[in-house]
Parts: C-alpha cells; sequence; structure tokens
C-alpha cells in the first residue's frame, strides 16, 4: 500500500489541499505545506505553474502567474517537493498540465518526482483515452495516476476512469474552473452516487469549496474533499500562516464530525 491509498479507510474523511509552487515563494511553499500538514490534512497537491491553465479560476491562475514570473520551473518544483518531503510524511501529488511532464520526458519526469517523494500525479487536460502511454509508466513505477470526472461526463466516461485512474478519482463539483464559490451545486449527491456505481476508488470532491459548511456536505457522500483557491487567499492574506492553520483547523473538525 502506497501513502496515497492509506489515507483512505472507512472511518476518516480525507482533506486534500492543493498549493501552487513558488507563490509566493519557494520558501513560503514549503513553510504552507508543513503547516498543512501539521494542522490535518492528508493530501498535498503541488500545482506546477503553466502558462495557459485552462482549467485554473482566477486565483490560481494569479499565482500562478507570478511564480512563472518568478523563474518556477519543474525542476524548482521538484526541489520544493524534496524539500518538502524532509519535513512531512504526508502523502503528496503533483497537479500539473500535461505539456510541461511531456517537455520534460514521461519517465524522466515521473522518476525524478519519485525520487523526490511525491507519490501520484493529476492532471486536468489529460483525458484517460489519450492516458496510455503514461499509464504504463506510472503502473510499473507504482505511481498514482489520478484522472478527473466532471457532471458532465457520459457513463462510458465514468466506467472508463473507474477503471484507470489511481489512489483515488478527482470530482470536479461544477462545469467550468476553480475558485471559491458561496455554495455547491445542487446535483452533486446525483453525481457522486453516479460515479460510485461504477468504482470502488475513493471519490474526492474539488473546485469551489471555501467554507467547513461546504465540506462537511461533501464528507456525507464523498471520500474526501480538496480545497485550493481559498487557501491561496489565505497565504495572501496573512503571511505568518496562522489564517491558514484556522481554517484547515476548522476543515479538519468538520470532516471529523461525519465520520461513518
Amino acid at each position: 500500500m502506497n501513502r496515497i491509498s492509506s489515507v483512505f479507510t472507512p472511518q476518516h474523511k480525507a482533506l486534500i489541499a492543493y498549493l501552487t509552487v513558488g507563490y509566493p515563494t519557494a520558501d513560503k511553499t514549503v513553510d504552507a505545506g508543513i503547516v498543512l500538514s501539521q494542522s490535518g490534512c492528508d493530501v498535498i497537491e503541488l500545482g506546477i505553474p503553466f502558462s495557459d491553465p485552462i482549467a485554473d479560476g482566477v486565483t490560481i491562475q494569479k499565482a500562478g502567474f507570478q511564480a512563472l514570473q518568478q523563474g518556477v520551473t519543474p525542476e524548482v518544483c521538484l526541489e520544493v517537493a524534496r524539500r518538502l518531503r524532509q519535513k512531512i510524511d504526508t502523502p503528496l501529488v503533483f497537479m500539473s498540465y500535461y505539456n510541461p511532464i511531456f517537455s520534460y520526458g514521461l519517465e524522466t519526469f515521473c522518476r525524478a518526482s519519485l525520487a523526490v517523494g511525491i507519490d501520484g500525479l493529476i492532471i486536468p487536460d489529460l483525458p484517460p483515452e489519450e492516458g496510455t502511454e503514461l499509464e504504463a509508466i506510472t503502473r510499473k513505477l507504482n505511481f498514482d495516476l489520478i484522472y478527473l470526472l466532471a457532471p458532465t461526463s457520459s457513463d462510458e466516461r465514468i466506467q472508463l476512469v473507474g477503471e484507470r485512474s489511481a489512489g483515488f478519482i478527482y470530482l470536479v463539483s461544477v462545469t467550468g474552473v476553480t475558485g471559491t464559490r458561496k455554495s455547491l451545486p445542487t446535483g452533486l449527491e446525483d453525481f457522486v452516487n453516479r460515479v460510485r456505481q461504477e468504482t470502488t476508488l475513493p471519490l474526492c470532491v474539488g473546485f469551489g469549496v471555501s467554507t467547513a459548511e461546504q465540506a462537511k456536505r461533501i464528507a456525507r457522500i464523498a471520500d474526501g474533499v480538496i480545497v485550493g483557491s481559498r487557501l491561496i487567499q489565505l497565504i495572501e492574506e496573512d503571511a505568518t500562516l496562522a489564517s491558514l492553520k484556522a481554517f484547515v483547523l476548522d476543515l479538519r473538525a468538520a470532516l471529523n464530525s461525519n465520520k461513518k
């Protein structure tokens, strides 16, 4: 059992947190990752900045743009991951668009990621129909390739992702981009149930989760909650990371209150 699989147990709801590597600095990414781990996060996504982030909303786009302006590259992201792994045991996942990984070299990037302590990959613009080559590499290396599903996904796509994803399935709560939202979509429960019928993999919901109450609602139906944009906002608002810590502790408490 790898680090990601060990997170998901019947009596535990996973809290997955996203950070843009290099925002506002590489050092702050490491500091924030330590805070997230100590405050109850089960998995930390490290976002590799990209020039054309089609799935990202304004907050993460801004963070990624600033990181790119500061010279953050995949090599820098690997070094940040190495530094963070030296400090924490929490599972780490790279979230990246396909182009940076392809340009680096698929197997070369996967091996480099494993060497610094990364446990898996999330690639928003890689559909399973086009992931065969990367899947072969990740399976050989016991490296989780995590696919995404949206409310608009067909039954055929749901079945395919259920068969091919590893670690967990990332459920996008809305059709659109990332970002904080005042409410969750009304059809979320039906969406999760549709996917649940096709797979035994853990289901984790992201995009738009920005309050403890929203996390608590998701925990009633899913195995994990993914939070990103709100964390980036808190890092921007409070450089001490005290607000980040308090918010994550609130999320953890909300998820713990929904144990099966």
